[in-house]
């Protein structure tokens, strides 16, 4: 027999399957970031190093190293942050609402942070993080570290990076939108619990506290826990439908008194 109480199978809408590739594609664009920066970032602080040498502020060693700590600490801190939408992508597909929630949390906190890079490249790249918007003393000016940068680095380097940028925004922010649809929020939503017509042919158990009445097969006066029926005498007493009278109470002549 069906339960009646069984719940309803859902099925993953495909708005839902999407937003999990599209976060997925997001982490393996933090990954390949991840891997420029690596191998570009030694360039940049020496890069730095050079544009503040013999500057009265002496800070050629300390902003080289900072600008090197930035790089590498927003790179594995995006990849990291990353790694757990991938997670929450996973959860996702199964309909867990609480990583809904999460990846609209983190998801917001990382267009930002990812977004937030993309002007700041478009500004001045690491020459207008690094030099302000205007040289003091005898400082270099943003237009002359990032002209030096652009002369180190691989002519690939901005443009891949802008793209991976744009990228890695576009498909965050079509994730977290496929997410808010109607169709995701039937799949999030919990699942009430249905009732099931019986299957034909099922069996259906007998009502309890009801005995068996005579003819019906599988009687017997025998049973315990049942009275016995009206009209007919409980077993082994004579009279009962089918028992034959013992030789000696079966009727016969009398025999005479004298004898």
């Amino acid at each position: 027999m069906v339960d009646p109480h069984s719940t309803p199978a859902r099925t993953r809408p495909s708005v839902v399957t999407i937003s999990s590739y599209l976060l997925i594609l997001f982490a393996v664009v933090q990954v390949i970031s991840l891997i420029i920066t690596l191998t570009t970032i030694g360039t940049i602080r020496d890069v730095m190093r050079d544009a503040y040498q013999g500057t009265s502020a002496n800070a050629a060693n300390t902003v080289a190293d900072v600008t090197f700590a930035i790089g590498i600490g927003s790179a594995i801190f995006i990849l990291l942050l990353s790694i757990v939408l991938v997670v929450l992508a996973v959860l996702n597909n199964r309909g867990k609402n609480g990583s809904r929630i999460t990846t609209w949390i983190l998801g917001g906190i990382l267009v930002c942070c990812t977004g937030g890079g993309l002007i700041s490249g478009a500004a001045g790249g690491f020459g207008g993080a690094a030099g302000g918007s205007s040289s003091t003393g005898d400082a270099p000016s943003p237009d002359e570290i990032q002209r030096r940068l652009d002369e180190a680095l691989p002519g690939w380097f901005n443009p891949v990076n802008t793209l991976l940028g744009v990228i890695g925004v576009l498909a965050l922010l079509a994730a977290l939108i496929l997410l808010a649809l109607p169709k995701a929020n039937e799949f999030f939503r919990k699942p009430q619990a249905g009732w099931e017509p019986p299957v034909p042919g099922g069996a259906y158990p007998s009502t309890p506290g009801y005995p068996q009445v005579p003819g019906q097969p599988g009687y017997s006066q025998a049973e315990p826990g049942y009275p016995p029926t009206p009209g007919y005498p409980p077993p082994g007493q004579p009279g009962q439908p089918g028992d034959q009278p013992s030789g000696s109470d079966r009727p016969g002549p009398t025999p005479p008194s004298g004898s």
